[in-house]
């Protein structure tokens, strides 16, 4: 049988500048909304919801965290259609049909309580994360690609640290896990699940924290390069674009900038490198129609 223990509080951090200390340390650039908000959830046990337009660093924040906390990132991808066996545990039924198959002659009720014990348990994330000996931190990402059967399965988990197996009983975490569960918001979220964890929003970056993001990752971008590169992408995103461009494609393009030599950014290179950070075609027509790049290189 598992075993069943109390779930301790991770560790917190002193303050929420060592938070903002040991996120940059990973090379993860947090505001100060961040920061508190990681504080608090480690503090007081508590999940975090992060809701924000894709590619504005919500998964690379759990990963962050992991790192900051010296712990194991545990990730459950969501999608649609996933489910418990897939979330949080299925059984080997090929196992359980060899063990069968090799005691025949045993009395059934011995022999279901043999097959369904830990050895012929498969666990998923949730599980691991629950049975782990040593704390981690739980990314549950994309939630709002998932059924909303499957924010059913998580309530007893963010609320309680536990789950519950028919034929095991409740387990409860070993050590409680940092929980960061990551929204796109493309569905609305149920009341329940948000009264469970603290919310934090993240929005594109500023543009000074975006040079500093970008600068961080292409140290040998010039300065006034880097400042080009951030304001071209602000000026794409103000467009109604079908995709925005991503901080990580932002840096992607300062790397490739970097890589052709150029030193400074010009309307042709501008034009022979936008596929860089933008992935539509009519994204692409768009910008070519909408940005003045006269104006936008002139600062």
């Amino acid at each position: 049988m598992l075993r069943v223990s109390n779930a301790p509080i991770a560790p917190a951090f002193d303050s929420v500048e060592a938070v903002s200390g040991a996120l940059q340390r990973t090379g993860y650039l947090p505001s100060e909304e961040i920061s508190t908000t990681v504080y608090l959830a480690a503090a007081l046990g508590r999940p975090i919801l992060v809701e924000g337009p894709a590619g504005v660093g919500k998964t690379a924040l759990a990963s962050a965290v992991a790192g900051a906390l010296d712990r194991r990132l545990v990730r459950l991808q969501c999608y649609e259609g996933v489910d418990e066996a897939r979330a949080l545990y299925e059984w080997n039924h090929a196992k359980q049909l060899l063990r069968i198959t090799a005691e025949q002659g045993a009395e059934w009720d011995e022999l279901r309580s043999d097959i369904f014990g830990e050895e012929f348990l498969l666990a998923r994330p949730l599980l691991t994360a629950v049975r782990s000996e040593a704390p981690v931190v739980l990314l549950v990402d994309e939630i709002d690609k998932a059924d909303e059967e499957m924010e059913g399965l998580l309530l007893e988990l963010l609320s309680e640290f536990q789950v519950t197996i028919p034929e095991l009983g409740t387990l409860r975490a070993r050590h409680r896990p940092l929980v960061l569960l990551t929204s796109n918001a493309t569905r609305e979220l149920s009341e329940a699940l948000r009264r469970r964890c603290l919310f934090l929003h993240i929005d594109y970056p500023s543009a000074e924290l975006e040079q500093r993001i970008v600068q961080s990752h292409v140290p040998e971008l010039p300065d006034a390069l880097a400042a080009s590169v951030v304001r071209l992408v602000g000026a794409l995103r103000d467009l109604e674009l079908r995709k925005a461009p991503s901080v990580a494609e932002t840096v992607d393009w300062a790397g490739t900038l970097l890589s052709l030599g150029t030193a400074e950014l010009d309307p042709e290179t501008v034009r022979r490198t936008l596929g860089v950070v933008l992935k539509h075609t009519g994204d692409i027509e768009l910008a070519h129609r909408k940005l003045d790049l006269d104006r936008e290189l002139a600062g």
